[in-house]
C-alpha cells in the first residue's frame, strides 16, 4: 500500500460548515483508503458533527482551533492577529510537513495570503495562481487565474500557461494540452495592452501548445485545454459561468414541471437530461488548486457542499501522488532567459 496522503481541511471555513465540510470529509474518507485527514476547527463543534458517522477512525484527526477567519476581516490583518485560526493551523501543518495538502471553502483572501507566507511559492514563481476546472462540451478546460491576481504582469500570464499545461498533462491526462488566452478577437494585434504583451511571449514558449486567442463563447466549446487570463477576467468568467448555468437548469427544471405533456416528456427522458446536466455540474471537479506553491493548496466555493468537499479532498491524491510542485519548480528552474516584464518578490506580498 502506497503512502497516504495527509490532508489538513479547514472545517470552519464556508457557507455550510462546519457540516458540510464534515460530511465531505467522511465521504472522501469512505471513497478512498489513500488518504488521511487532519480536520481543523473546534473541536467539540466539530467532533459534534462526527457524531454516528461511520469512517476510518484511523485515518481521521481532529485537531483543536480556537479562531475563526470570516469573509469581513482583512486577509492580512486575520492572518496576523488569528494565529489559532482554522486556516493558520491548517497552512502551518502543511508548511511543516505534517500536511501534504490543505483544503479549505473558507475566506478567499485569508487563504492567498496566508498560504504565499506560511507556505511560500516555489523559488522562480512570481505569483501563484487559482485554477479551477469548468465544464465544456469536450469534458472541461482549466481556467487560470480565476482569482488570485487581479493585477498581472506579462510574465505572469507566462508562468500561468506553463504551470495550467503541467496541471493538465499530468493530473487531467491531457497530452500536449492546448493553451490560449482570453481576448476580445482572435487576431493577434487585437487586445488590451496586457494581451498584446504576453501573446507573443507565449508564441515563443517552446514548452506549451500555444494555439493562440480565444473569445469567451468559445470556451464553453472546449477549443482549449488551458484558458490563461488575469484574475479579474477570470473571476468574472467563472461567476458568468456559474450564474448561466443555474439560470438555465432553473428554466429547464421549470418548463419540464409547467404541463402534464411536458412532465410526462421529462420522464421518459430523465435518465438522458440528468447524464446531460451532470456533464455540466462544476462540483464534480472539486476545488480550484492553488499553482505555484511548495505545498498543494485547493480552494473551494465559500458555498461548497459536501460532495465538493469530497471531489476537493480527493483531488489531493493525484496532485500528490504526481508531484505537481516538483515539476512546477523544475519547469520554472530550466528557463534560463527571463521573459520581458518579470518580477521577483518576496512571499509576504
Amino acid at each position: 500500500m502506497s503512502e497516504l496522503v495527509r490532508v489538513a481541511v479547514d472545517a470552519m471555513g464556508g457557507d455550510n460548515a462546519p457540516e458540510a465540510v464534515v460530511q465531505g470529509v467522511v465521504d472522501a474518507l469512505n471513497a478512498s483508503k489513500e488518504i488521511e485527514v487532519l480536520l481543523v476547527g473546534d473541536q467539540k463543534t466539530v467532533e459534534k458533527c462526527l457524531a454516528g458517522a461511520q469512517y476510518d477512525k484511523e485515518r481521521l484527526q481532529v485537531i483543536h482551533a480556537s479562531e475563526v477567519i470570516t469573509n469581513n476581516e482583512a486577509p492580512t490583518v486575520a492572518i496576523k492577529k488569528k494565529k489559532d485560526s482554522s486556516i493558520v493551523v491548517s497552512q502551518r501543518l502543511v508548511r511543516e510537513g505534517k500536511a501534504d495538502a490543505f483544503v479549505s471553502a473558507g475566506s478567499t483572501g485569508a487563504v492567498l495570503v496566508g498560504s504565499q507566507v506560511l507556505i511560500g511559492r516555489i523559488r522562480g514563481i512570481e505569483r501563484p495562481a487559482l485554477a479551477p476546472l469548468i465544464p465544456t462540451t469536450k469534458g472541461f478546460s482549466l481556467l487560470i487565474d480565476c482569482g488570485a491576481n487581479v493585477d498581472a504582469k506579462p510574465s505572469n500570464l507566462v508562468q500561468f500557461a506553463k504551470m495550467g499545461s503541467i496541471y493538465m498533462e499530468n493530473i487531467m491526462g491531457r497530452k500536449n494540452p492546448r493553451v490560449a488566452i482570453v481576448n476580445i478577437g482572435i487576431e493577434e494585434e487585437k487586445g488590451n495592452a496586457l494581451v498584446k504583451q504576453t501573446y507573443p511571449l507565449l508564441k515563443e514558449c517552446k514548452d506549451i501548445n500555444f494555439i493562440g486567442s480565444i473569445e469567451a463563447r468559445e470556451i464553453p466549446n472546449g477549443y482549449a485545454d488551458v484558458i490563461v487570463c488575469e484574475a479579474f477576467v477570470g473571476n468574472v468568467i467563472l461567476k458568468m459561468y456559474e450564474g448561466v448555468a443555474g439560470a438555465l437548469m432553473g428554466k429547464v427544471k421549470e418548463t419540464m414541471m409547467s404541463s402534464l405533456k411536458t412532465k410526462i416528456g421529462a420522464l421518459l427522458m430523465k435518465k438522458d437530461l440528468k447524464k446531460t446536466l451532470k456533464a455540466f455540474d462544476a462540483s464534480a471537479y472539486g476545488g480550484a488548486p492553488m499553482l505555484g506553491l511548495k505545498g498543494l493548496v485547493v480552494k473551494s466555493h465559500g458555498s461548497s457542499n459536501a460532495k465538493e468537499i469530497k471531489q476537493s479532498v480527493l483531488q489531493c491524491i493525484a496532485f500528490k501522488q504526481q508531484n505537481i510542485s516538483g515539476k512546477i519548480a523544475e519547469t520554472i528552474t530550466i528557463d534560463k532567459k527571463p521573459t520581458a516584464g518579470s518580477e521577483e518578490k518576496p512571499a509576504a506580498e
